[in-house]
């Protein structure tokens, strides 16, 4: 039997995970210097400043899902069978690994990831070229309500982790190409309904399309099933 692809990459992505042990640090730094989102401010956190501001603050920083989130992707994406993933919040490339290993081991397929930070789509792409699985995936650069317009076909699983005001949006802009039965992961839960409740409110009403549930993994994921393609 072949082993499955994730076991052939771990030691880069441990290496990846060692790099990002500072990232709460620095964005804790982050927001204490800003008096808009520090102790005492009207933001509740960095998650509250408009898109391309959070991605010039953040630019230093690889917030990667978590391991355990990782391993859930992969896990999902096997298990699903998935050909075609979509996700927006690419950074350094963790996310994509852990899919396009999934989708190496289905027998191929593309992994779409979009990324606002030019410097991290080409650390993400050094990644990707370093684990061999380049070829499976295509970063673009640049806003997702651009980049995730045109998609060339049906997609089994979307992953939502990037910029919280906007989750409801990539959603409704990728939701006519999901597939009946896609997933669709939204990572970043603690940062609480108050940032994505629109996008709750979405995903959690039956009429929508979805059954979704919250899961207690990593930062936080709320997993919803696409129960219907229109």
């Amino acid at each position: 039997m072949t082993a499955p692809t994730i076991d052939a990459i771990r030691p880069l992505l441990d290496r990846l995970f060692e790099a990002e042990r500072d990232d709460v640090a620095i964005i804790a730094r982050i927001a204490a210097d800003r008096s808009d989102v520090g102790p005492g401010a009207e933001r509740a956190s960095l998650h509250d400043l408009p898109a391309a501001e959070l991605s010039d603050a953040l630019s230093g920083v690889l917030i990667p899902v978590t391991r355990e989130t990782g391993e859930l992707l992969y896990v999902l994406a096997r298990n699903r069978g998935v050909r075609r993933a979509v996700e927006y919040g690419t950074s350094h490339g963790v996310s994509t690994l852990y899919l396009a290993a999934a989708l190496r081991d289905n027998g191929g397929g593309e992994v779409i990831g979009t990324e606002l930070q030019a410097a991290k789509v080409l650390a993400a792409r050094a990644n990707l070229a370093e684990a061999g699985l380049a070829d499976l995936v295509d970063i673009r650069e640049g806003d997702a309500r651009e980049t995730l317009k045109d998609l060339p076909g049906p997609v089994d699983l979307l992953l939502i982790d990037g910029f919280a005001s906007l989750y409801l949006d990539v959603l409704r802009l990728v939701e006519p190409h999901l597939s009946e039965g896609a997933l669709v992961l939204a990572d970043g839960m603690p940062e609480g309904p108050h940032v994505i409740g629109d996008y709750l409110d979405h995903v959690r009403d039956p009429a929508n399309g979805y059954v979704s549930v919250a899961l207690p993994v990593g930062d936080g994921i709320e997993l919803s099933l696409r129960t219907a393609a229109r």
